[in-house]
């Protein structure tokens, strides 16, 4: 073990809320740069190559003018955990046809049809009833996303997820088809 790098891994959640707010896109721009160079070092004390990992910026409680600079900062994907709200920010972000959304957390049912209008990506898929709503909803959209399945692990009822040994078939790779 490689003693000269340092093992600290420390997640700074006591900085949450605290951290300067981008207000252009050359703070956006510092501010990427900043997080990359964190997940290079967090790489390299692991021994894991840095261009495997994807930062999904999340949009959360943002306005569409912060998005926007974000964009253009180099962000072509960002995330959200409300569907009503990315769906919104969707179409204001309409001219921007290259920026993908992420939905992550926990899906409704009711939503997967809100879903299945935009997103290019779904975290999260926690039961068969949600990936079978969701599935219906892509179809008659004619398009599909790519899911990521939650597994719950600890088998504890409080959490969401799907026991580890159910299998989802959700296409090719993961992707729900279209």
């Amino acid at each position: 073990m490689n003693t000269d790098i340092p093992l600290d891994t420390s997640t700074q959640h006591d900085q949450h809320g605290r951290w300067p707010q981008a207000e252009s896109v050359e703070d956006f721009r510092h501010n990427l740069a900043a997080v990359h160079a964190r997940i290079t070092a967090a790489c390299q004390r692991v021994g894991r190559d840095p261009t495997g990992v994807r930062l999904l910026p999340v949009s959360k409680t943002k306005p569409e003018a912060s998005l926007r600079l974000a964009y253009a900062a180099g962000c072509r994907a960002l995330g959200e955990n409300k569907p009503q709200e990315a769906y919104r920010k969707w179409e204001a972000l309409a001219d921007l046809t290259d920026l993908q959304w992420s939905v992550i957390g926990h899906l409704q049912t009711n939503k997967a049809k809100l879903v299945a209008r935009f997103a290019t990506e779904f975290q999260a898929l926690d039961s068969l009833r949600v990936a079978e709503a969701l599935e219906r909803r892509l179809q008659a959209e004619g398009r599909g996303l790519d899911g990521f399945v939650q597994v719950n692990t600890s088998g504890e009822t409080s959490k969401y997820g799907l026991p580890p040994e159910v299998r989802v078939a959700a296409g090719r790779g993961g992707r729900f088809p279209a």
